[in-house]
């Protein structure tokens, strides 16, 4: 049995006709692929085809068989690719990754400095809740992340890249959307969205930041990301708070406005491994300075 017959077999199988398969995708006689699928037949030990008026029809057997061919094409052209990466010249590669929303800002910047002064790098680019970046650190699986300051992960260090401030973020036709500037008790007086265990850098500094005005403030609700963030708050007619970059992905059935106190902050991160010694984390950590200073001065939308 060679490949060509589990080739001219699948064409076969998929097309439903002798014909077809043979004009339009295998551009062969008929009776040449009629013959080749009576040899496979043979090999196989069981008819895998019947003719009739509306062309050809697997046999219980042909469907059988038909997985298992287009298994082993699907393993075979693996191999292939395998072997044509296993021969290039190997090439240093940079896992990156990003709070989910934060590559708007940060991306571009972020891929100059490896661009255009590492041309021959692969690099790949990953949106995560900050504890899985922490997570994918740990593991190897990163090189770098903007993310939070994590508890409980020694193994990492970080370097502040931005501290952000946090907004209150509401239905566009809110009592409180009318006004510049909204206070912690206006917010606390409900309803309102919490994060979940998805953010917990965030979770804790909204929980200070009342709890230092003795307010407390629940939710039966938990938002897991930004989407689901702007689409509980538009449907629930809840307020939230959410770091100020959440305002690029803003609806137009929800708005944001600053807290009267200027309300808690929250730091934006690059974390990585102490014990990643790879030259490209060094060069990038070389010019995160420039890379912040040029973040800063970009005009914000």
């Amino acid at each position: 049995m060679e490949l060509r017959h589990l080739r001219f077999f699948v064409a076969v199988a998929e097309e439903g006709s002798l014909t077809t398969a043979a004009e339009k995708r295998l551009y062969t006689a008929q009776p040449s692929l009629s013959r080749q699928i009576r040899d496979l037949e043979t090999e196989v030990g069981a008819q895998l085809l019947t003719r009739n008026a509306r062309g050809v029809e697997l046999t219980p057997a042909g469907r059988a068989f038909l997985e298992h061919a287009r298994l082993a094409l699907a393993q075979v052209e693996a191999a292939a690719v395998a072997a044509r990466r296993a021969s290039l010249p190997v090439r240093a590669s940079f896992a990156l990754g990003f709070l989910t929303g934060q590559e708007m800002d940060w991306l571009p910047g972020a891929m100059r400095i490896l661009r255009d002064e590492l041309p021959t790098v692969d690099v790949t680019v990953s949106s995560q809740y900050s504890p899985d970046l922490a997570e994918a650190l740990v593991r190897g699986r990163l090189d770098l992340a903007f993310m939070r300051r994590e508890a409980d992960r020694p193994d990492l260090e970080y370097r502040t890249v931005a501290e952000e401030a946090v907004v209150a973020v509401m239905p566009s036709d809110h009592p409180l959307a009318r006004k510049a500037e909204v206070t912690a008790e206006e917010i606390a007086r409900g309803p309102f969205m919490h994060m979940s265990g998805t953010a917990p850098v965030l979770r804790r500094a909204i929980d200070d930041y009342f709890r230092a005005r003795g307010l407390s403030v629940e939710g039966e609700q938990r938002i897991d990301n930004l989407g689901m963030a702007m689409s509980l708050v538009a449907s629930t007619r809840a307020v939230t708070l959410l770091p100020v970059y959440a305002k690029n992905f803003l609806t137009w059935s929800v708005t944001s406005r600053p807290l009267v106190d200027g309300g808690p902050t929250i730091d934006l991160m690059v974390g990585y491994h102490r014990a990643n010694t790879s030259p490209v984390l060094k060069l990038f950590l070389s010019r995160v300075d420039a890379l912040i200073a040029e973040v800063a001065s970009a005009p914000r939308r």
